[in-house]
């Protein structure tokens, strides 16, 4: 009879919902809430021209994929990011195809016929008008400013001023922003943090550059010196391979529809190619417009929550330093990687 009693009410709170069960501690605010408090002022847009609306052919379901990549603004990358404009509207993009997928590494997609060990035809002709960038832009110089302070919001204790450091390139002012101890170092570079522009960078010398996390978007190139021209492109699909930053163009990051990218099937060949016996794992890749050309109601729209922010500031903060009921020890710090900037998409 015990036995039964006790199966009977086992039985009774797997029907409970969750929070008739157990309810939820309350504690600090965890990294999403935080973001969800964030004033419309300080939400920035994305102009659209600084958006690829990029149309894969569509699943196995007949279901359609659409990926929204949004490019790096001056000074970064901009060569590269002039020519992936020139591609686009050119129309070269479409009908290429992704051509490798590598696991826990990248993504990566272009004409199959150019520079591709599997290759059966004649590569497309490049669009006339490209540029040809040079190693040393793969960073960017800066010089310092005068520092300025942020009063940030930290759970749990008083507000504190953190000193917030400006940096400036001319003609385009970016400052590197680094917060309330977010970092405890990294292995990569002297300092990590993220531009005012809203992207993750690296720092060191008189010199900064985007560096590669989930979703960044590069240029896929040959042995150097060639620093390719936009033709071929590849997103991380895996865990951050940092030893690419100052080696390969970044030129952007994927903002919606990174599942159509990361869930695609793994090539065999070498490098994660599809080999010949696999073409028929090849996503075809419809289009590729700049949103900024399509009709006004097709445009997509997003914001980026401002990296200037105190409320940036405080969500890097609870990231570096977990509060909410479910963490037990806070780590004290935390990749680059891990802080990724909020974007949100905006109704039409």
């Amino acid at each position: 009879m015990r036995t039964a009693l006790l199966a009977a009410a086992t039985a009774l709170a797997l029907t409970l919902p969750l929070a008739a069960q157990e309810e939820e501690p309350k504690g600090a605010p965890a990294p999403n809430d935080i973001v969800a408090t964030a004033a419309a002022s300080d939400w920035v847009t994305i102009p659209a021209d600084d958006l690829l609306v990029m149309t894969l052919a569509p699943d196995a379901e007949g279901k359609a994929r659409q990926v929204v990549i949004q490019l790096m603004p001056a000074p970064f990358s901009e060569g590269w990011v002039h020519n992936i404009r020139l591609f686009a509207r050119a129309k070269w993009y479409d009908g290429i195809s992704v051509n490798r997928v590598q696991d826990n590494y990248v993504t990566q997609w272009g004409d199959p016929n150019y520079d591709n060990p599997e290759a059966t035809g004649k590569p497309k002709p490049l669009p006339e008008g490209l540029k040809v960038m040079g190693e040393a832009e793969y960073v960017t110089p800066y010089v310092y400013d005068e520092p300025y302070t942020l009063e940030v919001p930290i759970p749990g204790e008083t507000q504190k001023k953190e000193t917030q450091i400006a940096v400036r390139r001319s003609p385009t002012s970016v400052r590197f922003l680094s917060y309330y101890n977010p970092f405890k170092g990294d292995s990569y570079t002297n300092s990590v943090g993220h531009s005012s522009q809203g992207w993750p960078v690296g720092r060191e010398a008189e010199s900064m550059w985007p560096v590669h996390c989930y979703g960044m978007v590069g240029v896929g190139r040959n042995m150097s010196p060639d620093t390719g021209s936009g033709a071929e492109l590849y997103t991380v699909i895996g865990h951050a391979p940092r030893h690419l930053d100052r080696n390969i163009a970044l030129v952007g990051r994927v903002i919606e529809g990174m599942q159509h990218l990361s869930s695609l099937p793994r090539g065999s060949g070498a490098l994660g190619f599809y080999a010949a016996e696999e073409a028929g794992k090849r996503t075809s890749i419809t289009s590729v417009r700049v949103a900024n050309d399509l009709p006004m109601t097709e445009q997509p729209r997003f914001e980026y929550l401002s990296t200037e922010s105190a409320t940036f500031a405080a969500y890097a903060e609870a990231i570096a330093n977990r509060r909410d009921p479910f963490f037990i020890v806070p780590a004290g710090g935390a990749d680059i990687c891990n802080i990724r900037v909020p974007v949100r998409r905006v109704a039409e």
